[in-house]
């Protein structure tokens, strides 16, 4: 008789589940590091894991929070500025029993306030601080908002496709189906609704109901930034095919370019006023892991409904309770959403093409691997720089990409680079196709 787990007897959800973010390359590039290799982990969006430093204020009210007997020391005034400790006494009042005691499982509702009037000036519409989850990082917002809404492998989910693994795991995970629509590489990852007709038609010939609709804005692996026309037209889709939009903005402070800023997609669905701005259902996912903060260790993050039923509200919060509460210093963390406002340089990540010659193709196909995973794993083998590839992601038959963050500092980056060119042409030229490159 076998044992409770035992890899036949697992959960056939768990073993569909891919994430290519810490899959093969990434185990390589570990294990390479413990062999004393020094490894660039460009891998995944890990700010501070790349030198960036954290921001001081949120960092010293934290401490003051997690120790809150300092005070009380006479000379707390000599090691923190007064509004660190007005801003500490302020979060401390609003807990019970400090950062030690369960909250609220939405979240502390002081810092939910916050978090509502962060959105509020965003926007230029008060938003509701009960719509509000707070969340141990914008991932938990969203596998449980995909596990209340899928029912069966019959449920699908409109996905981007290069589209961030999270999805794809979280579908797997929770049974459902995940039907992709393709973004234009060649209009700079722009989206056709056309495309995205396309996509439901052949869905729904499957037997697969659609019941929501992705958008990772701005993108992630691919960095473009939607116009308000293309969130105009994706609510106007919602609204005719009765989709909830899930919204994941979380780089909405990356932002490279002054031509398009980021306009989130609570906002241009409230400009639009109704009938659409009243029934086109939307949660929105945001972190403190991104942007300026790079607090991916903290574990802040939130999600906010429009237009979601009170029922569905109460029954997202039932299932919520079952943790208890998300982590508190991550929702202190969170509330300073709205409290600092620092300039970017830009996006977190690069999605170049790669031109494969045919004998890199064969060759990779020799060894039982995909060919950009076969390009990656030698470009860490021989450089230390642990990238992710594109098939992660998803990509069109054919196109091989790589993904890499661009979070190395600054000074480090032109021998980075160096490193990177230096190997890709020894290995185009291994492969004996010099009309074959690598864009990047």
């Amino acid at each position: 008789m076998s044992k409770g787990l035992e890899f036949e007897t697992l959960n056939e959800n768990v073993k569909k589940v891919q994430y290519a973010v810490r899959g093969e390359l990434y185990l390589r590039a570990s294990e390479l590091q413990k062999e004393g290799k020094k490894i660039i982990f460009t891998n995944v969006g890990n700010p501070h894991a790349l030198g960036q430093k954290p921001l001081t204020f949120p960092r010293q009210v934290v401490a003051l929070c997690q120790a809150p007997f300092l005070l009380d020391d006479p000379n707390v005034e000599l090691l923190f500025p007064a509004d660190v400790i007005a801003r500490a006494k302020h979060y401390l009042s609003l807990t019970s029993g400090g950062l030690g005691a369960y909250s609220d499982s939405r979240g502390l509702p002081g810092i939910r306030k916050e978090v509502a009037e962060f959105i509020g000036r965003r926007d230029g519409y008060p938003s509701d601080p009960e719509l509000i989850f707070l969340t141990d990082g914008a991932s938990k917002g969203v596998m449980q908002i995909l596990n209340a809404t899928i029912r069966g492998e019959s449920d699908g989910i409109l996905v981007p496709v290069p589209q961030y693994p999270l999805y794809s795991a979280t579908i797997s995970l929770c049974g459902g189906s995940l039907v992709p629509y393709y973004l234009e590489e060649t209009a700079n990852w722009g989206l056709d609704v056309n495309q995205l007709r396309q996509s439901v038609s052949k869905a729904r010939s499957n037997g697969i109901t659609i019941r929501a609709m992705v958008i990772i804005n701005p993108g992630n692996p691919t960095g473009q930034c939607l116009s308000v026309a293309n969130l105009r037209e994706i609510l106007h889709f919602c609204y005719q095919e009765k989709l909830v939009l899930l919204g994941d903005e979380v780089y909405q402070q990356n932002i490279y370019q002054d031509a398009r800023p980021f306009i989130s997609a609570r906002k241009t669905l409230l400009d639009m006023g109704p009938p659409m701005s009243q029934e086109v259902q939307l949660v929105s996912f945001h972190t403190v892991s991104k942007g300026y903060w790079g607090e991916c260790g903290q574990r802040g993050g939130y999600f906010e409904m429009t237009n979601i039923p009170p029922k569905v509200v109460d029954e997202i919060y039932k299932v919520a309770s079952i943790s208890l509460s998300p982590n508190v210093p991550g929702q202190i963390f969170s509330s300073h959403l709205g409290l600092t406002r620092q300039p970017v340089s830009g996006a977190m990540y690069s999605f170049p093409q790669i031109r494969l010659p045919p004998k890199a193709i064969e060759a990779a196909k020799r060894a039982g691997k995909v060919p950009d995973v076969f390009y990656c794993l030698k470009l860490l083998e021989a450089t230390g720089i642990s990238t992710v590839p594109g098939s992660g992601f998803g990509q069109k038959e054919g196109v091989f990409h790589l993904r890499t963050t661009i979070l190395p500092a600054e000074e480090d980056m032109p021998a980075i680079m160096e490193s990177f060119k230096k190997f890709n042409d020894e290995f185009m030229e291994q492969y004996e196709d010099h009309r074959g490159y690598s864009r990047m």
